[in-house]
């Protein structure tokens, strides 16, 4: 930075045609502006002025080494406008990875987009567990616990699961009213990509937690078969209601058991620790929270 200002400094001088002039226009003593510009012209090995008793003008050379330092001086501002705005201002491209139930969230990444119209949207759906930092995402929405030291977490909401069948399948098989009854049932169950693990459907009774070892009829490492089989009379599943919402409603599937449920189910929001949070991500961040767990995500 020393050497900038004294870039500036030479600018000045040049344009002033003295030192008198250049040192009022910086504030400093003439005295100042001559000794930096003697410093300058001895670290490039040029005169950059010829001075005489009555005039100082540039040199060849100085007139080549103003239109450089005017130049890099212009872009420098330029630079430092461009980082103002964008730290002031959300704008830019911002990478997601949403689930692939993220589909059902576009209410809430459309009104973001309507929000901020200025930040375009990279959106990635994909159920894998991504690595945020070397894949280069900036967010993250998922559902479950955070174990990547090298992130930051919002949580964004609970949600309770839905245990759900079509009608078909319940007036052929009966319908559940225990949840020991599940234990006679076809029961259509989610496998976690990242560690291959079944999803616990999250039972209990009187407030206490209920591991029962349910049959596996159908795994599905995604939930959009599940939906489908469920629908189509294959089993009972157990799924987020942002997922089944619609087929609730319109009566498709039923839910089962609603009362020896537990609220387990948690959003969060992650991204890449960094002391500075760029405006983008800050504000979808912040509007992911307010909005996101909307009456359509909750039990």
């Amino acid at each position: 930075m020393d050497k900038l200002g004294t870039l500036g400094i030479f600018v000045q001088t040049a344009e002033g045609g003295s030192f008198v002039a250049g040192a009022r226009r910086l504030g400093l003593s003439s005295s100042a502006v001559g000794k930096a510009i003697a410093r300058l012209e001895q670290e490039m090995g040029v005169r950059l002025f010829h001075r005489s008793t009555r005039s100082m003008t540039l040199t060849e050379e100085g007139s080549f080494f103003l239109d450089t330092c005017r130049r890099i001086i212009s872009e420098l501002d330029t630079a430092q406008a461009e980082l103002s705005k964008s730290h002031s201002a959300p704008r830019g491209h911002l990478r997601v990875s949403l689930p692939l139930a993220g589909m059902l969230l576009m209410p809430a990444i459309s009104a973001f987009m309507l929000a901020y119209p200025d930040i375009t949207l990279d959106l990635d759906f994909t159920d894998r567990l991504v690595d945020v930092i070397e894949e280069g995402f900036d967010a993250v929405i998922r559902t479950g616990d955070v174990r990547d030291t090298r992130l930051m977490s919002r949580k964004l909401g609970t949600f309770r699961f839905r245990i759900i069948a079509s009608p078909d399948y319940l007036k052929a098989e009966g319908t559940p009213l225990t949840p020991e009854d599940l234990l006679r049932h076809k029961c259509l169950h989610h496998r976690y990509p990242s560690t291959g693990r079944l999803e616990p459907w999250p039972l209990m009774r009187d407030g206490e937690e209920l591991r029962l070892a349910l049959p596996t009829t159908t795994i599905a490492s995604t939930i959009e078969p599940l939906i489908h089989l469920a629908e189509n009379g294959f089993g009972i599943t157990c799924l987020p209601p942002f997922a089944v919402g619609t087929q609730i409603a319109n009566g498709r599937l039923v839910p089962l058991l609603e009362n020896h449920i537990a609220k387990t189910g948690i959003f969060r929001v992650l991204w890449p620790t960094s002391r500075y949070l760029s405006p983008k991500i800050r504000v979808f961040v912040d509007f992911m929270a307010a909005n996101l767990f909307s009456g359509q995500l909750a039990a």
